[in-house]
């Protein structure tokens, strides 16, 4: 299998001496093509400070992150902003809506900065399937949580990426639409060949991922769940 993302003994800490806290204990992770992967645990046990340095959104304190073959440490501002925007796509548990853009313009920014590689029909099957047609022109303060959340979605889906990361994408949605949105995250790992990693509280959605991962103060153990 081809490996889109490795870590290799990578940790996480903050502060020094007394005040040394080890947010991430030395962790190895690998996601595939076409795998979808699930990291489920306790709050503050550490899940979204290994979803954040796996994305490359904070620096590892030691260890080595590969992004298809090519270590991150050695990297650029400038290039991990790139490599961010080409491979990843985030969905995060604030929203990060743009505020003074409506939803339509959200995708908007998107197409300029990825120079219009995009299709109109992509944009309007993800508003279809997120049921976003008719809030496409609203602004995100007069969106409700779960819409907020869905155009979150769309736009991390909207430019392709390679490696999707979801800190608990489906907690502002009703049950029917958690489903929706966990089997349109499996669809696009397994028949599009890239690699999904969710954060989940719900186990009940645990049922399309293909591993699943307990994190416990910071220590990352892959179990088999049933």
């Amino acid at each position: 299998m081809t490996a889109l993302i490795e870590m290799t003994q990578v940790t996480k800490t903050y502060g020094e001496g007394k005040m040394k806290v080890v947010a991430l204990h030395e962790t190895n992770f690998q996601l595939n093509a076409g795998e979808f992967v699930a990291i489920v645990g306790p709050s503050g046990s550490g899940k979204t400070t290994f979803l954040t340095t796996l994305g490359q959104l904070q620096e590892a304190s030691s260890g080595k992150i590969l992004v298809k073959g090519k270590e991150t440490g050695s990297l650029t501002e400038k290039e991990k902003t790139d490599l961010r925007f080409r491979e990843f796509g985030f969905i995060l548990q604030a929203s990060n809506l743009i505020p003074f853009l409506t939803v339509k313009e959200q995708l908007d920014l998107i197409d300029r900065l990825d120079k219009g590689k995009n299709s109109k029909s992509d944009r309007k099957g993800l508003f279809e399937l997120l049921d976003l047609e008719k809030v496409q022109d609203q602004y995100p303060k007069a969106l409700s949580g779960g819409e907020r959340q869905r155009a979150a979605i769309a736009r991390a889906l909207y430019n392709n990426p390679s490696i999707i990361l979801a800190d608990e994408p489906t907690a502002s949605l009703d049950t029917e639409r958690a489903y929706q949105v966990t089997n349109m995250l499996a669809s696009i790992a397994h028949e599009q060949g890239r690699g999904v990693v969710m954060i989940t509280h719900d186990t009940r959605l645990l049922d399309k991922v293909d591993r699943v991962y307990v994190m416990n103060d910071g220590h990352l153990v892959e179990e088999t769940y049933e």
